[in-house]
């Protein structure tokens, strides 16, 4: 392995980016750091406002930070216009030249760096190839739909072969079932070139469909990162578990820790097992976390958790329970659905909460 593959394609060190002066300053960024791995497809998630998109233009060199570092295979790159960072991006509105066919547009960053008549064509025949256009070279690209747009803008930003190409929401002007196809085509596409992809998105679901990694961002800083399972099985912070899917937050009290487990009673006086975040040691009050789809509606029984349906709503793939518990907390139960009939619950009825050993979470907050 050569010194520079041993090196994170990115690492972000304290960087911070502040607006304005005196009592009208906004810290968009907060002394953040993250390191994004050689080959990598990593997405920066988040609301509107939490600062991914900034981040993703410093990186890109459109605007600077005020404080901190960004180090590109252990090259400080923050000081470096865009034209000298061995990075690309491809855009939300993808600025595609419309008198242009689909090839020109592909070529003329190439063009516009000097290249070589027959290595532009024979790049643009890579890359037409690579997101499957080669039919459309020709066309002009106010003629092709907004998922072959995309593709083009996608072959256009990849051409220069940059070191780091970053993504920002291109996936959002398409409608639902072209942006899942197009999911499975980016991750395709990063995999085969294998290019450090940047994303930013605000989609819970498109990130864990794509990501290896996943940084979750709020109010200027990195709440959690890791793995799409990491991120949704085992978050650490309440905001994190509340934004990405639906989850069941409860009340309880950490009654003993044994190793990488503690025990927990909840409001009901049961006792269940919980896991808890590294490098902390849970006691108190806490608050634990249970997704829907890891807990199973039973008939009354001596359980941990029991309530009354408040609601019951039909899906198709499955079936949401609204339950009522004797504490007066809402817990939502997923159950997939099966071809033997209704889920033979009514609203109305008491019921029981079964969950297994592994499914309790303990916030760090």
């Amino acid at each position: 392995m050569t010194e520079t593959a041993q090196k994170p394609a990115i690492d972000i060190r304290g960087v911070s980016r502040i607006y304005g002066s005196g009592p009208y300053q906004v810290a968009a960024l907060k002394g953040v750091f993250v390191t994004i791995k050689q080959n990598e497809f990593f997405t920066l998630l988040g609301p509107s406002g939490c600062g991914k998109t900034t981040l993703l233009r410093l990186i890109a060199g459109f605007d600077f930070p005020t404080s901190g570092e960004i180090l590109l295979n252990g090259e400080d790159i923050a000081p470096l216009p865009p034209f000298k960072r061995p990075v690309n991006t491809v855009f939300q509105s993808y600025a595609l030249f419309p008198h242009m066919t689909v090839a020109q547009n592909i070529g003329f960053g190439l063009e516009m760096l000097g290249k070589p008549k027959s290595e532009v064509k024979s790049r643009v025949d890579e890359m037409l190839a690579l997101v499957h256009m080669e039919a459309m070279r020709d066309r002009a690209v106010s003629q092709i739909s907004g998922g072959q747009q995309q593709r083009v803008a996608l072959a256009r930003a990849l051409a220069p072969k940059p070191k780091v190409l970053l993504l920002d929401e291109p996936l959002s002007a398409l409608d639902y079932k072209l942006r899942k196809e197009m999911q499975i085509e980016l991750k395709r596409v990063q995999a085969e070139t294998g290019i450090t992809f940047i994303f930013v998105t605000h989609d819970q679901e498109e990130a864990l469909t794509m990501s290896d990694r996943i940084a979750v961002m709020s109010s200027g800083e990195i709440r959690q990162v890791g793995s799409p399972w990491d991120i949704y099985d085992r978050p650490t912070e309440r905001f994190v578990a509340d934004f990405i899917g639906e989850t069941n937050f409860l009340a309880a009290e950490v009654v003993s820790v044994s190793g990488d487990r503690a025990r927990v009673r909840l409001s009901s006086g049961a006792k269940i097992p919980a896991t808890f975040p590294d490098g902390t040691t849970p006691s108190g009050k806490v608050t634990v976390v249970i997704r829907p789809e890891h807990a199973q509606v039973t008939s009354p029984s001596s359980t941990a958790l029991s309530g009354v349906i408040h609601d019951i709503v039909y899906l198709g793939t499955d079936t949401h329970f609204h339950i009522r518990l004797q504490d007066g907390t809402s817990f939502t139960v997923r159950q997939q659905n099966s071809r033997s009939g209704p889920c033979g619950f009514s609203k109305n009825d008491p019921v029981s909460i079964a969950l297994s050993d592994d499914v309790a979470q303990i916030l760090r907050d």
